[in-house]
C-alpha cells in the first residue's frame, strides 16, 4: 500500500511540474525568453496602417497634379480635401497625422503604395512627383482618377479582414473614391 501512495505522490508531483513548466513558458520572465522581439502589432494597426498608406499616396498623387496644374485646383481641391481626411479617418489612433487644410509636402508621397519613402514637392527638387505629372491637364486627371480607382478597389479588398467598425468605415472611404472616380471622369470627356 505504501508503494501505490508513493507512486500517486510521485505522479502528482510529475504533473505538477509539468503544469509549472508549461505555465512559466508563457512568461517572459524566463531566462531564455527573447528579450529582442519588437511588440506585436495588432492585424488591425496594420491594416490601418496599409489603407492610410494608400490613401496618403493618393494624397500625394493630388499634390502633383495641383502643382503641375494649378489651374485645376477649383475641380480637385474639394476632392483633395476628402482624401487628406481619408488618410486621417484610416489611420491608426497614435499614427495620425496632423490635418492639413492645403497641400503639404509631409504628406506627398510617390504614386506607389509600396514605395514608402515620401517625396517632399519643392521647386528645387528635380524628382518631385510633378515631374511624373503629365503635361496634358486632361491626362493628369484621368491618371489622378485611375488612381482613385485602384485605391478604391484595395479598400475595398481590404474588408475581408477588417473587423466589423473598420470594415464600415473602409466602405465608406472607398464609396467615396468610386465617387471621385465619376466626378473625375464625368469632366474629362
Amino acid at each position: 500500500m505504501e508503494r501505490t501512495g508513493t507512486t500517486r505522490r510521485r505522479a502528482l508531483i510529475g504533473a505538477g511540474a509539468a503544469v509549472t513548466a508549461a505555465l512559466s513558458g508563457c512568461s517572459s520572465d524566463e531566462p531564455g525568453a527573447r528579450r529582442d522581439a519588437p511588440p506585436s502589432v495588432s492585424a488591425e494597426t496594420l491594416l490601418r496602417r496599409r489603407s492610410a498608406a494608400l490613401s496618403s499616396a493618393l494624397l500625394g498623387r493630388y499634390d502633383a497634379v495641383l502643382a503641375a496644374h494649378p489651374g485645376l485646383a477649383p475641380r480637385l481641391a474639394p476632392l483633395r480635401a476628402q482624401v487628406a481626411l481619408h488618410v486621417e479617418s484610416l489611420s491608426p489612433t497614435g499614427d495620425r497625422p496632423r490635418p492639413a487644410s492645403s497641400p503639404s509636402p509631409s504628406l506627398s508621397s510617390n504614386a506607389s503604395p509600396s514605395a514608402g519613402a515620401a517625396a517632399s514637392p519643392s521647386p528645387s527638387s528635380s524628382s518631385s512627383p510633378s515631374a511624373a505629372v503629365p503635361a496634358d491637364a486632361g491626362a493628369a486627371v484621368r491618371e489622378l482618377a485611375s488612381a482613385e480607382r485602384s485605391t478604391a478597389a484595395a479598400h475595398t479588398a481590404a474588408l475581408t479582414g477588417a473587423p466589423p467598425e473598420y470594415a464600415r468605415l473602409l466602405a465608406s472611404v472607398a464609396a467615396a473614391g468610386a465617387v471621385h472616380v465619376y466626378l473625375l471622369t464625368k469632366g474629362s470627356r
